[in-house]
């Protein structure tokens, strides 16, 4: 039987600013050269430090998710969903992911931005283990009323977590190459447009959005929804 695969293409112009505000008055960064170029680790610093680009990448992870109408997560007495984000860049879009309860991979083509993914990840994986420890000391420092008090104080306050992302270095225009049916989800902010663009010889934009699109159909389970957010170039592509 067929598998019925539902790809939500969400432009969100009506979530967050058009591709005229997002690079005022400069040349699109798609037309400079390559995404791995482009994003070196002066870029992808300024990127994820800028309140503004920060502000604007969850206001559309959250409309994402939004449209993906995935099945109650932990914070509703669920399971977390398995959502692929590709492009991930810094790690922006699977913060979110992350405070919704999911489970994320991240793919992304430049090495400086998964570093500052990695970054996020492995300070989150720090605060968890050292709550653990501060945890642990307490607990071995109090007694009798004063472990029941501290027991209460535990189940209100929130104990940091790990991150639930892992990170992958890959070019999302080869293909992607994970199993059949392995994301219960995917998302896509703000990197589908680097697939137009050909930035050498080999690089010839139909074939690597078809490599992409019957690539992300596979890795889909059946049912599954895509949400790709992407800037186009003028307001005739939207």
């Amino acid at each position: 039987s067929s598998i019925l695969l539902r790809l939500t293409v969400a432009i969100c112009n009506q979530t967050a600013v058009s591709s005229r505000h997002i690079f005022p008055r400069m040349s699109r960064p798609e037309s400079t050269g390559h995404a791995s170029l482009f994003y070196n680790a002066k870029e992808a610093r300024k990127y994820d430090s800028s309140s503004r680009m920060v502000g604007i990448q969850r206001e559309i992870t959250e409309r994402a998710i939004e449209l993906l109408r995935l099945p109650p997560g932990p914070r509703e007495g669920g399971r977390p969903s398995f959502v692929l984000d590709v492009g991930c860049g810094s790690g922006l879009s699977g913060q979110v992911l992350e405070e919704h309860g999911h489970v994320w991979v991240g793919c992304d083509v430049s090495r400086d931005m998964l570093n500052m993914a990695n970054e996020r990840i492995e300070r989150k994986r720090e605060e968890a283990l050292g709550g653990e420890s501060s945890s642990s000391d307490d607990d071995d420092e109090t007694d009798g009323d004063d472990m029941m008090q501290d027991s209460a104080n535990q189940g209100r306050k929130h104990k940091p977590e790990p991150s639930p992302g892992d990170l992958m270095h890959h070019d999302m225009g080869t293909g992607l190459p994970f199993r059949p049916a392995t994301f219960d989800a995917c998302i896509s902010i703000s990197a589908l447009q680097w697939l137009c663009y050909s930035n050498s010889k080999d690089q010839i934009p139909k074939r690597r959005l078809m490599r992409f699109f019957s690539s992300l159909y596979k890795v889909l389970r059946r049912g599954a929804r895509a949400v790709l957010q992407f800037y186009p170039e003028t307001s005739e592509h939207a």
